[in-house]
């Protein structure tokens, strides 16, 4: 029964690409992912999803508290902005030559 359940390891964003969240309560807001984790599906973008985390001091004299970090979320909640044309789109897979290029679905504009 374990090996029925197969899950694809690809994301359709990158490190240090501009999304925007598409559901959920950051709905709307838009940011830098700035890590990707394939295996689980999760992305972390900047000034989004925040949690705050109850963090113990781990050396003398180093303050401990409440501090507010990033959590992670699905990336199938978040969308790659369009460097040319601004919106939150699809992605497209375009082969030029021996590259794939990934390519906006509203204006055609390439990412990279």
């Amino acid at each position: 029964m374990e090996g029925d359940l197969e899950m694809s390891n690809k994301v359709h964003v990158k490190t240090g690409d501009t999304v925007m969240v598409i559901n959920g309560k950051d709905r709307g807001k838009t940011g830098k992912v700035l890590q990707v984790s394939p295996k689980e599906g999760k992305v972390i973008v900047e000034k989004v999803n925040i949690v705050k985390k109850h963090v113990k001091p781990r050396q003398m004299g180093e303050p401990g508290g409440i501090i507010e970090a990033e959590s992670a979320l699905y990336a199938d909640k978040v969308q790659l902005v369009c460097p040319k044309c601004g919106k939150a789109t699809r992605v497209g897979r375009v082969i030029d030559g021996d590259k794939k290029l990934r390519v906006c679905k509203k204006c055609g504009a390439h990412f990279e």
